[in-house]
């Protein structure tokens, strides 16, 4: 586990910064405003999260021509139909997880690695797993430049994890039906946490494994796009 009073050990020859962009944006002021403004307005109160999101420079998991743009309250499009969640929906779905520091996490979802490197300094290790070949190489990059040691990031389906369990599994994406998948692979005391879409509006629910079968929350709405799209019938109005 990363530890939350650790400096980040961030290199910045590793990434190649417009000057412009990298001079002209306080990203520690955007960073400080993006906690008070968005994370903590949406009623994210857990200690360790709002630390962890209130030292990680998001800047670098952001393609280059929207680094000056990182802590805005929007996702941002990592191409091939991928997105990093705006800070606060994410923040929200980290916090019902309530991950522990003995946890082990599964985040689908990856993109660059933003996510999991925030779950890592939660938890005790955390596998990241992103179907994109590309974006799975720069999460691996980008958790390395932050020595961030406790995470691993897999390129494949949930299918090319063997038969590991998690005690906490997120989804960074809204799923089209419940995952009954994934919920095999929750530990006895494990939570899943996923935005489930309801119409135009997807609803947060948590998991948990009960006596007979899983309990089932739901809890706030939100807006992020598939995790996995789905082809609908085009629907014609006579």
């Amino acid at each position: 586990m990363v530890a939350i009073g650790s400096p980040v050990a961030y290199s910045r020859p590793a990434y190649a910064f417009p000057p412009d962009v990298f001079f002209m944006v306080d990203f520690t002021t955007a960073r400080r405003a993006m906690i008070d403004s968005q994370v903590s307005a949406a009623g994210v109160t857990e200690r360790r999260l709002l630390a962890s999101m209130g030292r990680l420079p998001r800047e670098i998991f952001v393609p280059e021509d929207r680094r000056g743009l990182a802590y805005i309250d929007d996702l941002h499009a990592l191409g091939n139909g991928r997105f990093l969640p705006s800070p606060a929906i994410f923040a929200r779905l980290a916090q019902l997880a309530d991950v522990k520091e003995t946890d082990r996490v599964l985040e689908l979802g990856a993109g660059t690695g933003y996510g999991t490197a925030v779950l890592a300094s939660l938890a005790h290790h955390v596998t990241g797993l992103e179907t994109d070949t590309n974006l799975a190489d720069q999460a691996r990059a980008n958790l390395a430049a932050l020595a961030v040691l406790n995470a691993a990031i897999v390129s494949g389906t949930v299918d090319d994890l063997a038969e590991q369990r998690f005690d906490v599994i997120l989804v960074e994406g809204a799923l089209e039906a419940e995952p009954a998948d994934l919920l095999t692979r929750l530990s006895p005391n494990g939570r899943l946490v996923t935005l489930i879409r309801r119409g135009r509006v997807a609803v947060a629910h948590r998991y948990r494994p009960g006596r007979d079968g899983f309990k089932k929350e739901t809890h706030f709405d939100a807006t992020l796009p598939a995790l996995f799209p789905v082809a609908h019938a085009e629907e014609f109005v006579f």
